[in-house]
């Protein structure tokens, strides 16, 4: 009998768990899609969002009173995840706020001696952020700054991704809560990433074929 107790510690035990962890990946971790195909996004910012993950993010024309937020997203998410190739942040404001947004990167940079080659900057004129910000078709709302606090996970195919359960619709995450990145945008970071992962596993299986 203890042969055999062992044999299911040493073998079965682990497969099972391996299925177990492989079924969640492929049946339950799937953030929903919940404004399609925007294209609005790469014709708006001349910048690709087509096959790379983006966090969008519309800093204003405050953006040093948007500091803490970015900070708290540069420690919580952009340090953990930008080494991954096609995962990128970007950021929108306003012409003319071309060097507060330096400084900005200068101060995250320094902050956390982190590589801020895949977070970007971009300006553009108020007509433009609207028309982006429109574009996204959630519930919330820009400020009379051109500012959100909230970050929105933009996948490959430049279409909105979030939660829609039983809390409700979310469409961005609270930059300005811990809570909320910690609880809710890491978790839903980390889903998006995996079903890329997972995308690019099966496709490299069909190309094998």
């Amino acid at each position: 009998m203890k042969k055999y107790l062992v044999l299911i510690v040493l073998f079965v035990l682990p497969l099972v768990a391996y299925l177990f962890f492989a079924s969640g990946i492929n049946n339950f971790a799937k953030l929903p899609v919940l404004t399609n195909n925007i294209e609005e996004l790469e014709l708006i910012t001349k910048k690709e969002f087509n096959n790379k993950i983006s966090i969008l993010l519309f800093l204003g024309n405050d953006i040093e009173n948007r500091e803490g937020d970015a900070l708290n997203l540069n420690q919580k998410i952009y340090k953990r995840f930008y080494q991954f190739k096609d995962f990128q942040f970007i950021s929108i404001s306003p012409l003319g706020n071309e060097n507060k947004s330096k400084l900005l990167k200068e101060k995250l940079s320094s902050g956390t001696n982190t590589d801020m080659k895949n977070w970007s900057f971009i300006h553009l004129d108020k007509d433009k952020i609207n028309e982006l910000f429109l574009s996204l078709n959630t519930n919330l709302e820009l400020d009379e700054n051109l500012s959100s606090p909230y970050a929105y996970i933009i996948d490959k195919f430049s279409s909105l991704r979030g939660r829609d359960d039983s809390d409700g619709i979310k469409f961005g995450y609270d930059s300005r809560s811990v809570a909320d990145i910690n609880n809710n945008m890491l978790d839903d970071v980390k889903i998006i990433l995996a079903e890329y992962r997972l995308a690019l596993k099966k496709n490299n299986i069909f190309k094998e074929q």
